[in-house]
């Protein structure tokens, strides 16, 4: 019986081992070989050359305003190459281009901004995300009809609605000054809650919502609750639009940031910050036996809402398998214009991030990751 079962944890001890998540301190992350993670190194490498093959073209000073329209806060002048990091059980397994430089991560934010809700939540100070906004909200944004019957839920599914002007843009993309490329056509709105419309005014105006509940800025609550207890560096910043979006909630100037770089601003993150963010979502919110983000929200928020295209609380879904033909449909990311991601897969306990990568090559870069797994 005791030769059983020392055979036995022979076979099961490193099985265990293999699947016992690491997460990095501060300042320094393990490195593993991908054979030590169950991975094949010469599959993986070819996601690694799969990506430094398909680097975004995305230039600032030639797309952002033809793209977008007028420009309200900071843009830099030039970005990093395309870089990553793919993760498997918190590991290191792979990482190419220069994964320090902080750069925008365009609407990638907008799951930052989900997780800031979160904490909203968890702190008591929204009671329930199917609360209408205008309960805890007198700054007249919630204060017409239309408005006054908007939910938190509503804003994290992009289904509000919210009609009105954030910062000098106008929730219905109306003008190509302002807009560039991506203004539309005027069309009817439809009750909070019964359509969704992709729009970073409406995002904008979630953000100074949250900014007002929690009595502070956003990159505060952000920091305090998540990114130092992750171990991230204090080289990333959330912005806004300077003065343009500088409001007073209690009694102090908050620049309320933008849940974009559409207009310039947004989150500025590196890949490796973006990892260890990765990282923690992909473990259900805890970080070293503590609980950071609600286990119960982020199963709500990577469910799809009714009208959105498999999208979840600012989260982008593959439940229907279309997003990511490759990759399981309970994996979901945070994305962003320019090429930004960081996708999670749970059923295969990996991350990718990948910062400015051509678009139309992210399934490529998930079938070879997955391949290198199969292989094993």
């Amino acid at each position: 019986m005791t030769k059983c079962l020392t055979l036995l944890a022979a076979v099961l001890l490193p099985l265990l081992e293999a699947q016992t998540t690491y997460f990095p301190p501060a300042g320094t992350w393990q490195h593993k070989a991908p054979a030590e993670a169950g991975m094949d190194a010469a599959k993986l490498q070819l996601a690694v050359d799969w990506a430094t093959s398909h680097g975004s073209k995305w230039d600032f000073e030639k797309d952002q305003v033809r793209t977008f329209g007028k420009i309200l806060g900071a843009i830099p002048k030039q970005r990093a190459a395309t870089n990553g990091i793919i993760l498997r059980h918190g590991y290191i397994v792979a990482e190419f281009g220069d994964t320090k430089t902080n750069d925008p991560v365009y609407s990638a934010a907008k799951s930052f901004l989900s997780t800031t809700a979160s904490i909203a939540v968890a702190k008591g100070l929204i009671r329930s995300v199917d609360d209408r906004v205008a309960a805890y909200v007198h700054d007249g944004g919630y204060e017409s009809t239309h408005n006054s019957g908007i939910t938190w839920k509503h804003h994290l599914q992009q289904e509000s609605e919210w009609q009105g002007e954030m910062w000098g843009k106008n929730a219905n993309f109306l003008g190509v000054e302002e807009f560039g490329a991506g203004a539309r056509k005027p069309r009817e709105l439809s009750d909070p809650g019964g359509y969704y419309e992709y729009n970073d005014v409406r995002i904008n105006r979630l953000a100074l919502s949250l900014a007002r509940v929690f009595g502070k800025g956003l990159p505060e609550v952000l920091k305090e609750n998540i990114m130092d207890k992750i171990g991230a560096s204090n080289e990333w910043k959330w912005q806004g639009y300077g003065a343009k979006s500088t409001v007073e909630i209690k009694g102090k100037p908050v620049e309320s940031v933008s849940g974009g770089t559409r207009w310039g601003g947004g989150l500025w993150m590196n890949s490796q910050d973006l990892a260890r963010f990765g990282l923690l979502i992909l473990n259900h919110g805890k970080w070293k036996g503590r609980q950071l983000v609600s286990e119960q929200w982020l199963a709500e928020a990577t469910k799809p809402s009714l009208h959105g295209p498999d999208y979840g609380y600012l989260w982008w879904l593959n439940t229907k398998g279309k997003q990511w033909p490759s990759a399981p449909v309970t994996s979901f990311a945070a994305i962003g214009n320019g090429g930004n991601i960081v996708w999670i897969d749970p059923e295969h306990d990996i991350v990718l991030v990948w910062h400015w990568h051509e678009s139309g090559q992210v399934d490529g870069m998930i079938q070879r990751i997955l391949n290198a797994v199969a292989a094993k």
